[in-house]
């Protein structure tokens, strides 16, 4: 089984690397990302030009990469293309540089790089860190392994499709794993006016409304200091989303600072 990894941050982004090294250790890995930031641009796909793609030196031995002029969800639908007759087991999407929460899943290019893997019958993962000055990349990356180890040695109906986001704190910090929901209402968008003279200008500015979170949806949890793990669905094919068991909240987090392989129970 192969592992297909995109990101929107670009094929020189700490977070896809990070991803790739410990997913490494699972099966093999094929890394197909866009050749520069891609970051608010959702379920975008390129039609009318031609894609150009570039195979890249890699930080890492015996993983194949290629660097793609275009956006996560082109990345998805070459890399698949591509790999052809090998068996894609997974499609993992980020680590993206900032949180993906409630609507933000919407716009995300990270969701939707994961999203083109589900609506094709694989798994999917979409995993995402709080954005900071420094970040903890490794508590993502070994969150990500463990999620994608335990969706590997279980017998799923169907594809799953999961939006992680981890808080940006040191393992020995997390306080849990936790099932969540997506936070609704969540961001508002609006336009920011400049005029140079001669010609007006707007800046679309994305905020998080204010308001008091429920602790249980996405948004909380992560503000909480726990891991949230949200499983997605796609209603306009009326597919149901998969049953995601509580117990797996604390078979992830259960040794997650351990050095070393991770096995689940």
């Amino acid at each position: 089984m192969t592992i297909l990894v995109t990101n929107d941050d670009g094929i020189e982004a700490e977070g896809l690397w990070a991803l790739v090294r410990e997913l490494r250790s699972l099966a093999p890995v094929m890394v197909v990302a866009p050749d520069k930031e891609q970051s608010a641009i959702g379920t975008a796909v390129t039609l009318y030009r031609r894609l150009g793609i570039r195979r890249i030196e890699t930080p890492l031995p015996a993983v194949e990469a290629y660097s793609v002029a275009g956006t996560p969800s082109d990345c998805v639908i070459v890399g698949l293309s591509m790999l052809g007759g090998q068996k894609v087991g997974m499609v993992v999407s980020g680590i993206n540089h900032g949180a993906n929460l409630g609507d933000d899943v919407l716009i995300s290019g990270t969701v939707a790089g994961a999203l083109q893997g589900y609506l094709k019958g694989l798994h999917a993962v979409a995993v995402s860190i709080e954005r900071a000055e420094r970040y903890f990349m490794d508590t993502a990356a070994r969150l990500t392994g463990r999620l994608c180890r335990w969706i590997g040695g279980n017998s799923l109906t169907g594809g799953v499709f999961l939006n992680v986001n981890v808080p940006n704190l040191p393992v020995e910090q997390v306080r849990g794993v936790k099932i969540t929901r997506l936070a609704r209402g969540t961001h508002t968008d609006v336009a920011e006016a400049e005029d140079d003279g001669s010609l007006r200008y707007y800046w679309l500015v994305r905020q998080r409304n204010g308001g008091v979170v429920d602790g249980q949806t996405d948004i909380g949890v992560v503000e909480q200091g726990n891991i949230s793990i949200t499983p997605l669905h796609t209603d306009w094919l009326n597919r149901a989303a998969p049953v995601i068991p509580e117990d797996l909240s604390h078979d992830l987090f259960e040794g997650l600072g351990e050095p070393g392989a991770l096995e689940l129970n």
